[in-house]
């Protein structure tokens, strides 16, 4: 039987009601209550889910084991300091903080309090990524699409910290560099922070990511395409599913006598054949999968698969790329 692990929920909107809804499906947990100052969410998640509302964060802080911190960005970082400050674990959404600064100082309060923290970037246990196998992967060039429909809900932060974040976070899990150098244009269209933006993010191994994020799509698209030696990946979320191209340099063995690749005669004479193959992993839950890791690294005492440290990475990356852009959109003014 799994250690159950006494958890408080902070922060019940949309998101907030899907963690609820999750928690209660999992056994290793037990929700001890949640805390939101809106009255019309909290009474929604009361009546829906039978969970005790608190009338304070710090009371809910002091009866749990771990929090789950589901609340607006703004709020992250004084939520999570009150309950790092009591020794409690903390699974944290992205993005980490509102500021940088903010994130950079989670990352120190944790390793002091040396508590589980970990940061809720989904796209991480999409089935796409987990059907590959990172070691293969060694980029060279990255074009990434994630285009969203209009939604209110996010709009407190830019879609650099609402979409692109997701991108940023797991470019800088598979290539093995450091950034070189950014470039970065966006347009604010119906809120006051950019709704579309574009960044050139150069490693100094060779390998550029242009990235493309856009919260004013008609249609939704969250595509990856990654080009290395030999291979080309391309990554798509929304259908959770991942084709891979290799090129060998002799007729792959098919045992079971298919032709499965194209042949290909280069200018000197030379041939190459093409494989395809469509990798699909057993489709999960990916949030549920997340906290189930997380409730594994406490009982466990194991590292989480995302932490603070990520997620200070990936926000650093993304402030230094809104940089970029706001200093294109004065130069415009």
């Amino acid at each position: 039987m799994a250690k159950i692990v006494r958890i408080g929920l902070l922060g019940v909107g949309h998101l907030g009601k899907i963690h609820l809804k999750l928690l209660q499906e999992l056994t290793g947990f037990e929700i001890v209550g949640f805390y939101d100052p809106d009255d019309k969410n909290a009474a929604r998640a009361e009546s829906e889910y039978r969970v005790k509302r608190f009338d304070s964060a710090k009371k809910l802080i002091e009866q749990c084991d771990a929090l789950d911190i589901v609340s607006t960005t703004t709020t992250h970082f004084q939520l999570a300091k009150e309950a790092i400050k009591q020794g409690k674990h903390i699974f944290i959404e992205k993005p980490l903080a509102a500021t940088v600064k903010e994130a950079h100082d989670l990352m120190l309060l944790v390793d002091e309090a040396r508590v589980k923290a970990m940061v809720g970037h989904v796209e991480r246990f999409n089935p796409a990524i987990l059907s590959l196998d990172k070691k293969h992967i060694k980029p060279l060039f990255i074009e990434v699409h994630r285009l969203a429909e209009f939604n209110p809900r996010g709009t407190d932060v830019s879609v650099v910290l609402d979409l692109m974040i997701h991108d940023i976070d797991i470019i800088l899990s598979l290539v093995k560099g450091n950034v070189k150098k950014i470039s970065a244009s966006g347009v604010a269209i119906l809120s006051k922070s950019p709704d579309i933006a574009n960044a050139r993010i150069e490693f100094d191994n060779g390998c550029v990511a242009n990235v493309t994020a856009s919260r004013v799509s008609v249609k939704s698209m969250r595509k990856m395409r990654i080009f290395q030696p030999g291979a080309y990946i391309s990554i798509d979320f929304l259908k959770k599913k991942s084709d891979v191209f290799r090129i060998e340099d002799k007729a792959p063995y098919m045992p079971d006598g298919e032709q499965r690749h194209l042949e290909v005669e280069l200018a000197d004479n030379t041939k190459k054949y093409i494989t395809f193959e469509t990798i699909e992993k057993k489709d999960v839950n990916a949030i549920k999968l997340e906290l189930e890791l997380f409730h594994k690294s406490i009982i466990q005492n194991k590292p989480v698969p995302v932490s603070v440290e990520d997620g200070y990475k990936a926000m650093h990356l993304a402030q230094q790329i809104l940089d970029k852009i706001n200093a294109q959109l004065i130069v415009k003014k």
